[in-house]
């Protein structure tokens, strides 16, 4: 089927979602934010070897919490974690959470990338500036926002570029909306062999991240593993990709774990290799409900597949929209040699 692009090409073509981003240059590094108008239901898959998260376990659907109040995605490893707590902090103010008694919970799952091997400054004392950063990014949240070297993606690096915060979105026949927003930090490649072709290319919608198409024919190197830092094969050192695909069809966890699985289809359409052991590959999946739709049989098989495609897309976006900076050690797409 024929898939065409939301007005804006970001999740939040979706009804009721905003984005916040937040960057440190000093640390380079940076934190994103997704907040719907109303809690929504939410699930999650990891399929990455060396993941970091906070509140995953309740994303599963035999688990009692149905929905999620935020979702978190962060550069700085484990110390990026604190950003949900930030984030969580801004929502408790504004009255947001799930309430047990005279007690407000927001509940904020996070993930996060490895980005404290990108150059920046990471020497911040005794506590990370995370939390604050997820409460700056909270606050800045809106319908529009940036990609390519912003929020999560600020400090991201692939194995032969710079890496960025991608998103785009899909508007199916039947009216549903599919968005996806994602930090690429990947151990391998987007873009094919040694050229500037991106792997996502036959999804590509407008020539939203050049036009370039597949290389003809494809080089000799294609399948090469290109692999970031290779002396980290040695070590325990996360790279990930982090991402959330969002749809307003209405859900049950169930479905938007399966939901979340079909997304990473899109890891494997648009970088190479994924899902590795130094990987801590996610995607958060997240239904709003709000076209009234439920999908089900081929409707849904629609979904999961633009879900795949989405997220390939968007990968390839956030990469393609880095800007360079002084003291890069990777160079970003736009200054790759033709």
């Amino acid at each position: 089927m024929p898939f065409k692009s939301g007005p804006k090409n970001l999740i939040t073509d979706i009804a009721g979602l905003k984005v916040g981003n937040v960057e440190d240059r000093t640390i380079n590094t940076g934190t994103t934010v997704l907040i719907p108008d109303e809690p929504c239901v939410a699930a999650v898959q990891v399929l990455g070897g060396a993941p970091g998260t906070r509140e995953t376990d309740l994303l599963e659907p035999h688990n009692s919490v149905e929905k999620i109040h935020a979702l978190v995605l962060s550069g700085g490893s484990a110390y990026g974690l604190d950003a949900a707590g930030g984030v969580q902090a801004a929502l408790r103010e504004q009255g947001r959470g799930f309430r047990i008694g005279p007690h407000l919970i927001p509940i904020v799952p996070a993930a996060i990338i490895f980005d404290l091997a990108n150059g920046g400054a990471k020497e911040w004392g005794r506590f990370s500036p995370y939390r604050e950063l997820g409460y700056a990014a909270a606050s800045a949240a809106s319908r529009d926002f940036a990609i390519g070297t912003a929020g999560a993606g600020y400090g991201a690096l692939t194995a032969t570029a710079k890496g960025g915060l991608g998103s785009a979105s899909t508007v199916l026949e039947n009216g549903i909306t599919v968005g996806a927003l994602v930090a690429v930090n990947p151990v391998g490649s987007v873009t094919v062999g040694g050229t500037r072709h991106f792997w996502a290319a036959p999804f590509e919608i407008d020539s939203e991240f050049g036009g370039l198409g597949l290389p003809a024919p494809m080089p000799a190197d294609a399948t090469d593993l290109r692999i970031k830092f290779r002396d980290m094969r040695k070590s325990p050192v996360e790279n990930t990709t982090v991402a959330i695909i969002a749809t307003d069809a209405v859900l049950s966890k169930a479905e938007a774990k399966r939901l979340a699985i079909a997304a990473h289809d899109g890891f494997a359409r648009a970088i190479w290799p994924t899902h590795t052991p130094l990987d801590g590959d996610l995607v958060f999946a997240l239904a709003t409900g709000g076209s009234g739709n439920t999908p089900q049989g081929d409707d849904f098989i629609d979904l999961c597949a633009a879900a795949a495609a989405t997220m390939a897309r968007a990968i390839a976006r956030g990469v393609h929209a880095a800007t360079p900076r002084d003291g890069d050690l990777f160079p970003a797409w736009s200054t790759l040699a033709v």
